[in-house]
């Protein structure tokens, strides 16, 4: 199954409406993907994966104008951020660098939701590729992502 069906089929299940868009230009990043959409760089959604120490991986998604603050990370999940390398987050996504879905993922992961996301009534996530998007809101990835709301990000 390619990815975006695997995506949309995944939405699909929860009958909130909502539809992955495909993309003629490049959302391999934020700042590509704001550019394709004609959006603000913040309404990108982030999906970062993190090795902690124990060894369990975690994903945080983001607004797309913010880093993830080492402190704040540091507090709520008691180790430095460190971001899983390339190779490892398609192991465990299953999905390719640039198109990181944060759902409907290849292996489970604690997914964590950063409160930068809250600014936007509308946010656009990853789709599985590096030419798609799925518009969401906050509360609809609540309910897609089972992710918990946390506040590690820093302008």
């Amino acid at each position: 199954m390619d990815n975006l069906k695997r995506v949309q089929d995944y939405v699909d299940q929860f009958g909130l409406g909502l539809k992955v868009v495909s993309h003629e230009g490049d959302t391999s990043t934020a700042e590509k993907a704001a550019e394709t959409l004609g959006l603000e760089v913040g309404q990108i959604a982030k999906s970062l994966l993190f090795r902690l120490k124990d060894g369990r991986y975690i994903m945080i998604l983001s607004a797309g104008d913010v880093k993830i603050n080492d402190k704040k990370f540091k507090k709520i999940f008691k180790t430095k951020p460190k971001l899983a390398k390339p190779k490892e987050v398609e192991e465990v996504t299953g999905y390719p660098i640039g198109g990181v879905c944060p759902f409907a993922l290849q292996n489970p992961v604690e997914i964590y939701l950063d409160s930068s996301l809250n600014r936007f009534d509308v946010v656009y996530a990853a789709a599985g590729t590096p030419f798609s998007s799925l518009p969401i809101t906050m509360e609809q990835l609540k309910i897609v992502t089972k992710g918990e709301e946390v506040d590690v990000s820093e302008s």
